[in-house]
C-alpha cells in the first residue's frame, strides 16, 4: 500500500512538472531581444529540462513533507531525533559546569567581537542587537499580550527623532556653551523611551475595545501615519532629507575614531539587549505576565476572572513602545542621520517575521529570528534580488511545519508528588 501510494504522488509530482513547465515557458524558455528596432525571440531550450526536473523533485519532496507533518503526531515524541537531541542537550546543560562554562565562552566571544572581526561586522551585528531589542519589545505586545501591531515601526521613528531633535534644536545651546554633545545621547535615550510610552499609550487608547484584523489595520494606519507626518513637516522633522551630523554618545570626552565610535556604540547596545532580556524575562514570570497571556488566550474568559483588559493592554503597548523608542535613539546614534523612509511599514513587518520565524512569546526565538532575518541578507548579498523570495519561502515553511517557531517557548510545568504515608509504610513493614 505504501509503495502504491509513492507511485500515485510520483505521477501526480510528473504531472505538476508539465504544469509548471507550460506556464514558466514564457516567462524562462523565451526571451525578447529589441535590436534595431525589432524584436527578437530567443529560445533557451536548456533551461526547459531544468524547470522539469526541478517542478519534479520539488513537487514529490512537497507532498512527502506533508504527508510526514500530518502523521507526526502519530509517532511517539520520546523517540523523535528532535527530543533526543533537546534532551542531550538539557542533560548537559544540568550540569552547572557545562552550563556556566558555555555561557563564559558565548560571553567572551561578545565581548571580544569588535576586535576579532573588523569594522563592517561590527556595525552589522549593532544593527542585529538594534533589531534584537525591537523583537523582544514586539514580542511583549504580539507573543505575550497577543495584539497584533503592524505600526510598530512608528515608535521605532519617535526614539530616533527624539535624539534628532535634541541634536537639531537644544545641539547649538550646547555647542554655545562649550559642552560635549555626545551628552545628548544619554539624555535622549530614558527620554526617547518614556515619550515613546506615551505614544504607545495614546495609541492603545482608540484601540481599547478592537482585536485581530481590526486592530491591526488601526495600527498599520498609526505607523503611516507617522511615517507621513514626519515626511511632510518639514520645516520641524526636515522632510524627506532627515536629520543629519546626529553625534555619537560621549565617552568621558575623548574625541573617538570612526572605529572606536563603532566599538563603544556595540556595547552600549549588548548591554540594552541584556537590559531589555532581564526586564522581558521579569514580566514573563510576574502577574502582569500571566495576565497578559491569558488575555491572550481568550479575552472573555480573561475578563470573567476580574482581570483589567483596559489596564492590560496600556501596559502592553506602553512597555512594547519603550524598548523601541530606545532602540531608535541607538540607531540614530549609529548612522547618525536618520529619515522617516527608515521607519516604512517593512520595518515593522521585517519585525513581525522575526517572532513568527523564531517562537511567538519566545526570548530566545525572538533573539534567534531577529539575527537571522538580519544577518542573513548582509553575509548572502548576491542573493538580496531574491530576499522577498527567500523570506516568503522560510514563513511558508515556518508556518506549516513549525508552526511554534524555530525556538518555541517552553512554559514551565509543575508536578506535585504526594508525601509517602509513614503509617502504612509502618504497617507494612510490620
Amino acid at each position: 500500500m505504501k509503495l502504491r501510494s509513492i507511485f500515485v504522488e510520483l505521477i501526480k509530482a510528473l504531472g505538476n512538472a508539465v504544469w509548471f513547465l507550460v506556464l514558466l515557458f514564457p516567462l524562462m524558455v523565451m526571451k525578447v531581444n529589441v535590436t534595431g528596432g525589432k524584436a527578437l525571440i530567443q529560445f533557451r531550450w536548456n533551461l526547459v529540462p531544468v524547470i522539469a526536473i526541478g517542478a519534479f523533485v520539488l513537487s514529490f519532496l512537497w507532498k512527502r513533507a506533508l504527508h510526514w507533518n500530518e502523521h507526526r503526531a502519530d509517532k511517539n515524541i520520546q523517540e523523535t531525533l528532535s527530543y533526543k537531541i533537546q534532551s542531550k542537550v538539557q542533560g548537559y546543560l544540568e550540569n552547572r559546569a557545562v552550563k556556566y562554562g558555555s555561557l563564559l565562552v558565548l560571553g567572551g566571544f561578545v565581548g571580544l567581537y569588535p576586535f576579532l572581526f573588523g569594522m563592517y561586522h561590527t556595525n552589522v551585528m549593532i544593527t542585529a542587537f538594534i533589531y534584537v531589542i525591537l523583537a523582544l519589545g514586539l514580542n511583549i505586545v504580539v507573543g505575550l499580550g497577543g495584539l497584533l501591531n503592524l505600526g510598530y515601526a512608528a515608535f521605532f521613528a519617535v526614539g530616533a527623532y527624539t535624539y534628532g531633535f535634541l541634536w537639531k534644536y537644544i545641539g547649538p545651546l550646547f555647542v554655545s556653551a562649550g559642552i560635549d554633545t555626545g551628552w545628548l545621547f544619554w539624555i535622549a535615550l530614558p527620554l526617547a523611551g518614556l515619550i515613546a510610552t506615551v505614544f504607545g499609550i495614546l495609541l492603545s487608547l482608540p484601540v481599547l475595545r478592537l482585536r485581530g484584523d481590526y486592530l491591526a489595520i488601526i495600527t498599520l494606519a498609526f505607523g503611516e501615519i507617522v511615517r507621513m507626518v514626519l515626511q511632510n513637516s518639514g520645516q520641524i522633522t526636515g522632510g524627506a532629507t532627515g536629520i543629519s551630523l546626529i553625534p555619537r554618545p560621549w565617552f568621558f570626552g575623548m574625541k573617538l575614531s570612526p572605529r572606536e565610535a563603532a566599538v563603544y556604540i556595540y556595547y552600549i547596545v549588548v548591554v540594552l539587549v541584556l537590559f531589555t532580556i532581564f526586564v522581558v524575562r521579569r514580566i514573563e514570570d510576574s502577574r502582569v505576565g500571566r495576565a497578559l497571556e491569558a488575555m491572550r488566550e481568550d479575552e472573555i474568559a480573561c475578563q470573567a476572572m476580574g482581570i483589567d483588559l483596559v489596564r492590560n493592554k496600556l501596559i502592553t503597548f506602553a512597555l512594547g513602545a519603550f524598548f523601541a523608542g530606545i532602540a531608535g535613539v541607538v540607531l540614530a546614534a549609529q548612522t547618525t542621520y536618520i529619515n522617516p523612509d527608515s521607519f516604512t511599514l517593512w520595518e515593522s513587518i521585517m519585525i513581525l517575521m522575526a517572532i513568527v520565524i523564531g517562537g511567538t512569546g519566545s526570548i530566545p526565538g525572538a533573539i534567534g529570528g531577529a539575527m537571522l532575518l538580519k544577518l542573513l541578507p548582509e553575509y548572502f548579498r548576491p542573493l538580496a534580488q531574491y530576499r522577498m523570495l527567500i523570506y516568503g519561502v522560510a514563513m511558508i515553511l515556518v508556518i506549516i511545519f513549525k508552526s511554534d517557531g524555530l525556538l518555541p517557548r517552553h512554559r514551565k510545568q509543575y508536578t506535585f508528588a504526594g508525601k509517602p504515608d509513614n503509617k502504612a509504610s509502618l504497617g507494612a513493614g510490620k
